[in-house]
């Protein structure tokens, strides 16, 4: 079954033919009494964790090479 939209015999403004005289807004488009496509959900909560869990990772590992940097130049 589909919808054809509103009826014009009903429609005020219309002119005989189904036409719309100057000045006039024309009747809206019908809606939709399905959804055609699948919606998508909201994107997975461990992503950003996963995010800040690498960078948290990287920092620890740059903190650490620098202070056994440090401590290798400071036994010379």
């Amino acid at each position: 079954m589909s919808w054809q939209g509103p009826d014009p015999s009903r429609t005020p403004g219309l002119e005989p033919g189904g036409g719309v005289p100057p000045g006039e807004t024309p009747p809206g488009e019908g809606g939709t009494s399905a959804i055609t496509h699948q919606e998508k959900g909201p994107a997975p909560k461990w992503v950003p964790w996963a995010v800040i869990t690498a960078l948290g990772v990287v920092v620890l590992m740059v903190a650490l090479l620098m202070l056994v940097r440090v401590f290798l130049m400071a036994s010379d």
